[in-house]
C-alpha cells in the first residue's frame, strides 16, 4: 500500500522538525523550500534520507500531497499556497502537526513584546520545580522536532501569530497573552483587527478547564477580547488595579492569588528582571506556576535567579563607568520603547536598520527623557532622523557595529548607558538580529 504523502513547505527549524516527525510517523516525505537551504538542515534531512528542494516548488510534486505543513514564515498570498488551497489540500502548521502525536500538555505564550523572555522564565520555574518539561517554538527546537525526539509531560511553547494563523485543532491546556502592540501588519492588510484577531487564536477550542492569561492593562488584549470570548478559566494580570484572582502590583510587592488559602507575595526587588515590563512578564510566569500549583518557594526562587536570553536586554560590560546593552532582538518600535523604559536616562541608543513602516511616534516621549545622543546604524536612515531631530542633539549614521560602538564609546560619559535596541530588522547590514548582537559585543570587547 502507498503510503501518504506529507509535503512540507520551508526547510528551516519548523520545517525540518516536522519532516522528521512525520517520516518517523511513516508518511511519505518531501520537503520543498523557494530558497536556499540552510546546511544544517540540508545535512538533516540527509542524515533521515528524506526527499528535499530548494530554490523552487515542484508544483505538480506539491499537489499529489495528502496534506501540506506550511512554515510560519511563508505568507498565504504566496503562488503556491494558493494552489494548495485551490486543489483543497488541507493545510496546517507543524504547531498542529506536532500535537498530535503527543499526550503531553502544553503551555502557549505569545505577544507582541515580552513572549521569549516570559517562555523562558517560565520553563526555568517549571523546570527548576522538578516537572517533566520541554521548552519549544519560536525559540530553538521546533515543537515537532522535540516531540519527535523525547516525551514531555508539558512542553512550554512560544508561539508567534504567523505559527497561530495556521492552527486549527490545536488547543493550549494553557494559554497566555501577554500584550498586543502593531507589529507585522504587512501581513494583515495593515489592520490591527486583524492582528489581534491572529494573536486571540492561542485561545481558539479552550474548554472550561482549560486556561487563559492575560493582561487586564492592555487596550488591545481587552479590545480583542469584547468580540472573541474565550470559554476558558481566565486570570489577568495588571500593575494598576487590584485583582481578585490573578496578579497585581501593589506598593513594589507582586501578588499572586490563584488559590485564595495560598496567595504568594513577591517585592520586586528580588526579581531577576527589572524594568515595568518585567514585572508583567514574571506576573504571567507566576500565574503558570500557581496554576500547576508549584511551591512558593520554588517559584520565588527561580524568579531571583533567572539569566534573560541572548540579545534581550543582555548586559554586555561595563567599561569605564559606562553599561553596554545588547537588546538586538528588539526589531520593532515597541520592543525599543520596552527597552529604554527599563534603564536609566543619559541613554546612547544604538537603533536603525531595515524599517518595517515604523511609526515612531510612540517613542518621542521616552527618547526626549532619556536619551542623549542616537548612533543609527543602518543603510538608509532618513525617517529616525526625520522623526527625533527636535527631541536629540546629536544624531550620528555609521554602517557597521564596529563603528557604531565607537562612536557611542566617545559620546558616553561615566554613568551612561549605551543602549544597542534597533526598533528594525537588521537584513540590511547582518544575517539576523543574532549576528548584529554578536557583531555589537564583540565591538564593545574590543573597546
Amino acid at each position: 500500500m502507498k503510503k501518504n504523502l506529507i509535503v512540507i513547505l520551508g526547510a528551516g527549524e519548523s520545517g525540518v522538525g516536522a519532516a522528521i516527525l512525520a517520516q518517523k510517523q511513516g508518511f511519505d516525505v518531501f520537503v520543498s523550500d523557494f530558497g536556499i537551504i540552510a546546511d544544517q538542515y540540508k545535512q538533516k534531512l540527509t542524515e533521515h534520507d528524506i526527499r528535499f528542494e530548494e530554490k523552487q516548488h515542484s508544483t505538480d510534486q506539491i499537489l499529489l500531497a495528502t496534506e501540506v505543513i506550511k512554515s510560519p514564515g511563508i505568507a498565504n498570498q504566496v503562488p503556491i499556497v494558493r494552489e494548495i488551497r485551490k486543489k483543497g489540500i488541507p493545510l496546517i502548521s507543524e504547531i498542529e502537526f506536532a500535537k498530535r502525536y503527543t499526550k503531553g500538555k502544553t503551555i502557549c505564550i505569545t505577544g507582541s513584546n515580552g513572549k521569549t523572555t516570559t517562555t523562558m522564565l517560565t520553563y526555568h520555574i517549571l523546570k527548576n520545580a522538578g516537572l517533566n518539561v520541554g521548552l519549544a517554538g519560536n525559540i530553538g527546537n521546533s515543537f515537532a522536532a522535540l516531540v519527535a525526539t523525547s516525551d514531555f509531560d508539558w512542553y512550554v511553547l512560544e508561539l508567534s501569530s504567523f505559527m497561530l494563523d495556521d492552527m486549527h485543532d490545536f488547543k493550549a491546556d494553557i494559554a497566555v497573552l501577554l500584550n498586543i502592540t502593531p507589529d507585522h501588519l504587512d501581513r494583515y492588510d495593515y489592520k490591527m483587527s486583524n492582528y489581534a484577531a491572529s494573536k486571540m487564536r492561542i485561545t481558539r477550542n479552550q474548554k472550561n478547564d482549560d486556561v487563559f492569561i492575560y493582561c487586564a492593562d492592555d487596550e488591545e488584549t481587552l479590545k480583542i477580547m469584547k468580540q472573541i470570548k474565550p470559554s476558558s478559566k481566565r486570570y489577568p494580570f495588571s500593575i494598576r488595579k487590584k485583582i481578585e484572582e490573578g496578579a497585581y502590583l501593589e506598593s513594589d510587592n507582586i501578588h499572586i492569588n490563584i488559590n485564595l488559602n495560598n496567595p504568594l507575595t513577591m517585592s520586586i526587588t528580588e526579581l531577576a528582571l527589572q524594568g515595568k515590563h518585567n514585572i508583567y512578564n514574571s506576573m504571567a510566569s507566576g500565574i503558570v506556576a500557581k496554576v500547576l500549583d508549584i511551591r512558593n518557594s520554588a517559584i520565588r526562587e527561580s524568579m531571583g535567579d533567572f539569566k534573560n536570553i541572548e540579545h534581550r536586554l543582555e548586559h554586555v560590560a561595563k567599561i569605564s563607568g559606562v553599561d553596554y546593552i545588547n537588546d538586538s532582538k528588539a526589531t520593532n518600535v515597541n520592543s525599543t520603547w520596552y527597552a529604554l523604559e527599563s534603564v536609566g536616562s543619559e541613554v546612547i541608543l544604538i537603533m536603525g536598520g531595515v524599517d518595517k513602516g515604523n511609526d515612531y511616534a510612540m517613542l518621542k516621549d521616552m527618547v526626549h527623557q532619556k536619551v542623549k545622543a542616537i548612533v543609527c546604524m543602518g543603510k538608509d536612515n532618513k525617517r529616525i532622523h526625520e522623526a527625533f531631530e527636535d527631541d536629540v542633539e546629536i544624531i550620528v549614521n555609521t554602517f557597521s557595529a564596529h563603528e557604531a560602538v565607537q562612536v557611542a564609546y566617545h559620546l558616553a560619559k561615566k554613568g551612561d548607558t549605551v543602549l544597542l535596541s534597533p526598533a528594525c530588522a537588521s537584513f540590511d547590514l547582518f544575517k539576523n538580529y543574532e549576528d548584529r548582537g554578536n557583531q555589537f559585543k564583540a565591538a564593545v570587547k574590543e573597546l
